[in-house]
């Protein structure tokens, strides 16, 4: 069980929302045996339909009367317990969350369950983007916004190259990298997709709606990778969160190797070579060799940086 399953739990939460679904049919007197059904058919889970009506039909739970009215007065409602509100008040208080403008209504006076100087973060880069800074929200926001009204934006950015650059692009997601602890745009410029960093932006403006057939993202290209993993040091408990957005399966060899199969979007490749290197000789990539070059190459690249030194 995850530790959120304290707080929130899916099955449960789903069982209560379908009855209240049905019992707020009954109370305007407009359930049948046909919509419980239904509901319970559309909203719940597989099995549900063998519990739920039999259940509310056999005054199993007294909450159904013989003619699909309810005793009820009022509507059925979940209120959240104060705990699950200290819990939604931590998640809030992230500055990266912040910069979504969320909404605290209902929280002001809620202790959070914990602060975020009691979060402890590793493996990941010291010189992450400064959330909190006014600019840096005013553009991340304004990038929300163009992608969801599908408009084109003017950036104005500085480059890896430390060059001032001036260009028009059309949106298309915020990805935020947990090893950089950095937001990242991607978007389309020129027929061609590319990335600019959140922070490096110097200015940002809307421009007109793009056109239909320019919006529409073509399915990105899959690759995939097996490695072996060897679980020493925690390893494959690193791994797992290490790639846990990632669609993955393994296959235990014996009580400390595992076979690790990986699939990701290409254009993360260079992201993926840096995490595999994280592990070092406790994941072996076993195939496929073109990503093994990749390897290579970033080593031989590193090994001339410490050269140069």
């Amino acid at each position: 069980m995850k530790s959120s399953d304290i707080f929130f739990n899916e099955i449960y939460g789903t069982y209560f929302n379908v009855v209240s679904s049905i019992l707020q049919q009954a109370q305007t007197g407009e359930l049948t045996v046909e919509k419980l059904n239904r509901i319970v058919q559309e909203q719940a889970f597989g099995d549900s339909y063998l519990t739920i009506p039999k259940s509310l039909g056999d005054c199993e739970w007294p909450l159904l009367q013989n003619d699909m009215t309810t005793p009820l007065k009022h509507a059925p409602a979940m209120p959240l317990t104060t705990l699950q509100r200290r819990w939604l008040k931590t998640l809030l208080s992230d500055k990266r969350m912040q910069l979504f403008d969320v909404d605290f209504t209902g929280l002001e006076d809620v202790e959070p369950l914990f602060t975020q100087e009691q979060f402890v973060y590793f493996d990941r880069y010291s010189d992450g983007d400064a959330y909190d800074n006014p600019q840096y929200k005013k553009h991340f926001r304004l990038l929300l916004q163009a992608i969801k009204e599908k408009r084109k934006v003017e950036i104005s950015f500085i480059n890896n190259k430390n060059d001032s650059v001036r260009k028009r692009y059309l949106p298309m997601q915020i990805e935020y990298s947990a090893k950089d602890d950095k937001f990242c745009l991607k978007a389309v410029c020129g027929g061609s997709q590319q990335y600019v960093n959140v922070a490096r932006i110097k200015d940002c403006c809307l421009l007109e709606t793009a056109n239909a057939e320019i919006c529409e993202q073509k399915a990105p290209e899959r690759c995939k990778l097996t490695a072996l993993l060897t679980d020493e040091r925690n390893a494959l408990e690193r791994a797992m969160l290490h790639f846990s957005h990632l669609e993955k399966t393994t296959e235990r060899l014996d009580e400390k190797h595992y076979k690790l199969h990986l699939t990701y979007n290409k254009s993360d490749a260079i992201e993926m070579v840096i995490r595999v290197l994280s592990f070092g000789p406790l994941l072996q990539v076993q195939e496929p060799a073109s990503f093994i070059e990749l390897l290579h190459k970033r080593l031989q690249k590193q090994l001339a940086l410490q050269a140069d030194k």
